[in-house]
């Protein structure tokens, strides 16, 4: 799996980099690890030494509640690096768990620190890709607490695509989302009564369908009108 390959295209989405940024991607020491589906990658309170990259299938961010429960945050595909914020910050404040089978590749946080003082280009793409996770957090914050129930699931589905999309995971009109009814609940504030039910008025309005782990977009316009979808806040500069 051609590891510098996925880090500089999904970096290349948001920032400029130059060929001797790219060269100096090219000599970090990834480490594939293979994860199990529900396995964590990080846990709440860890104090981790190495970064991860997204190299296929899903992983999530969630804070563990006192009770049990879990209230997803995010989640990221092939080419995310959602542990990035490890670099700065000594203890993590949240988790991160694979949503089915999932492989990433670790960079000790000693050599890409050495990497980022050498090529201070790819420090401000890293940078960067911790500002837009932070803008997906604050998006998921209003879109749980100010949005209806079908606008707030149609707006999650709406971020899942166009993100997709942009990594080249999107065929034809269909994404593979293995996220289960009870993780789509978690992560929007549902429970799963009305997750099937906002499930099906989603699916009445012809726009969008999601069944067995795959959401299906039927009206792309549609959908972003129900979920009130600006992607302004993804910063990513391909044009769409």
């Amino acid at each position: 799996m051609d590891v510098d390959k996925i880090v500089v295209n999904k970096l290349r989405e948001h920032s400029r980099l130059s060929s001797d940024d790219v060269a100096e991607i090219r000599n970090l020491g990834f480490a594939p690890r293979q994860l199990a589906d529900h396995e964590d990658l990080i846990r709440q309170g860890d104090e981790p030494e190495k970064s991860m990259v997204v190299l296929s299938g899903w992983v999530a961010r969630y804070h563990l509640l006192s009770g049990g429960g879990r209230q997803y945050l995010s989640f990221h595909m092939a080419g995310d690096w959602p542990d990035a914020q490890a670099l700065f910050l000594d203890r993590m404040d949240h988790a991160v768990c694979a949503i089915g089978p999932a492989t990433v590749a670790g960079i000790g946080h000693k050599e890409l620190t050495r990497a980022i003082t050498r090529r201070p280009a790819l420090g401000f793409a890293i940078w960067r890709e911790t500002l837009i996770d932070a803008a997906i957090f604050r998006e998921a914050i209003t879109n749980n607490s100010a949005r209806a129930k079908p606008a707030r699931m149609a707006h999650l589905f709406c971020e899942l695509f166009y993100r997709a999309r942009a990594l080249g995971h999107v065929h034809g009109d269909q994404l593979q989302l293995p996220v289960s009814l009870i993780q789509l609940g978690e992560a929007l504030g549902m429970a799963i009564a009305t997750v099937n039910r906002t499930l099906v008025e989603l699916r009445a309005s012809h726009a969008a369908n999601f069944r067995s782990g795959t959401l299906m977009v039927h009206n792309w316009g549609r959908l972003c009108e129900i979920g009130e979808f600006d992607p302004g806040y993804l910063h990513l500069k391909k044009p769409r």
